[in-house]
């Protein structure tokens, strides 16, 4: 990189501290790197446990979706880590999400099966009555804490369901899915067991989902836990690792993504209520668009990181085989290149092609129609019986660089 092109005193972008700023000061920050005319090169020294990280930080709109499209160039080996995880975390993070072809293609088709659109009919019935029975609780509680009853409950609650989960046991993932994503926020885990704790909550997942697949294989039952126990795709099954670590994928994405976004939804209804007075206008013909919205300005995962796997080019910027890329999600969906007003939370924005579930590519998200479809569900049922709903306070956000998230928010109505 040329010396325009670096800084001299560069922003941690990968430490917590950075996403901890107010949302106007960090939109500044990438605004001013998307400006730039390559993607700006970091270097951050050493610090406690971490070693020196070298990397790219991918911020366009443009770039993170060619990145996304060229999955040869670019590897999603280790995508939701900053360092190369060491080895006795593989088990339970060697998921598809940080794979490449052919190994990834395999595993999204024998999953696909389970969790694909043909579910669509099924996911939507459980998630229209989780809906109904959450907001019922809720107006008997008369408000109070969202974020675990309302928030977290929605995506729990459908995936449990679905796999055949009993409702005793949602506390242990609500919990262990905290320590996961948390292991920064020493709410959730001292600084100083922060590996350990991650490493046994991640083990404690494997166990429960391990025992349970063995039960269905021994006793089947109309759940996705038996379809994913049993399922083949040309003669092969998933092995125990690869379940666990599809679960514990679940457990992060499909629970704690849609968490979050529920939860901002809610904040940015408050906070705009002009587009909730527009939206409640409108329920039926509004409600996707603003959904679509909210994914875009909440964007509940920040970054992936990919590597380059052999020299080559991107947009006008030459890299060189083993050069991290981190692709800054948050950055891209306030591209002002491509979003009117980015920083405008606009319920009628149209079109709106976020980068909330990644761009055209392998890796674009599996769940994604599961989770517009709980969002969608929840607050059609919130706002028909409860419109006068909003946030009170401010949230508490999780001390995270890879989650966006909001670990308690207080609701009236």
């Amino acid at each position: 990189m040329s010396p325009s092109n670096s800084i001299s005193a560069p922003v941690d972008l990968l430490g917590p501290s950075f996403w901890a700023r107010p949302p106007a000061e960090r939109a500044l920050t990438f605004q001013r790197m998307r400006a730039l005319p390559h993607p700006e090169h970091h270097h951050l020294p050493a610090a406690g446990f971490m070693p020196a990280v070298d990397y790219h930080a991918v911020v366009t709109h443009a770039d993170i979706a060619e990145v996304s499209r060229r999955p040869y160039d670019f590897s999603s080996a280790g995508a939701t880590s900053i360092l190369d995880l060491p080895g006795e975390f593989n088990e339970y993070y060697g998921s598809m999400i940080n794979m490449d072809n052919p190994e990834h293609a395999r595993l999204r088709r024998i999953v696909a099966r389970a969790f694909g659109r043909g579910m669509v009919p099924e996911f939507e019935a459980v998630a229209t009555a989780t809906a109904r029975r959450i907001v019922d609780e809720l107006l008997e509680r008369g408000g109070g804490e969202f974020v675990r009853p309302v928030a977290a409950e929605m995506p729990i609650a459908v995936l449990s369901t679905m796999m055949g989960l009993p409702s005793d046991d949602y506390e242990f993932l609500f919990q262990r899915s905290n320590t996961v994503v948390g292991g920064l926020d020493p709410d959730y885990v001292p600084p100083a067991q922060a590996g350990t704790a991650v490493l046994q909550a991640s083990r404690e997942l494997g166990d429960y989902i391990g025992r349970l697949s063995e039960e269905r294989k021994a006793r089947p039952r109309d759940d996705l836990i038996t379809k994913l126990a049993h399922a083949q795709v040309e003669g092969e099954a998933l092995t125990r690792q690869e379940l666990v670590a599809f679960f514990i994928l679940l457990v992060v994405a499909g629970m704690e993504t849609t968490r979050n976004a529920i939860s901002h939804a809610l904040l940015l209804l408050t906070r705009h209520p002009d587009q909730k007075q527009l939206l409640l206008a409108d329920l039926p013909g509004r409600l996707g668009g603003a959904v679509e919205e909210v994914l875009r300005v909440a964007t509940p995962i920040n970054w992936m990181r990919r590597v380059a796997t052999r020299d080559c080019e991107l947009n006008g910027t030459r890299y060189r085989a083993g050069d991290k890329l981190f692709l800054f999600y948050w950055s891209g969906n306030h591209d002002e290149t491509v979003f009117a007003e980015p920083d405008r939370f606009d319920i009628s924005r149209d079109p709106n092609p976020h980068l909330t579930f990644g761009s055209i590519g392998p890796h674009f998200c599996l769940g994604a129609h599961l989770a517009r479809m709980e969002i969608t569900a929840l607050f059609r049922e919130l706002l028909t019986r409860v419109p006068g709903i909003h946030a009170v306070g401010e949230p508490r956000r999780l001390e995270s660089s890879f989650i966006e998230g909001i670990k308690h928010l207080e609701c009236a109505f």
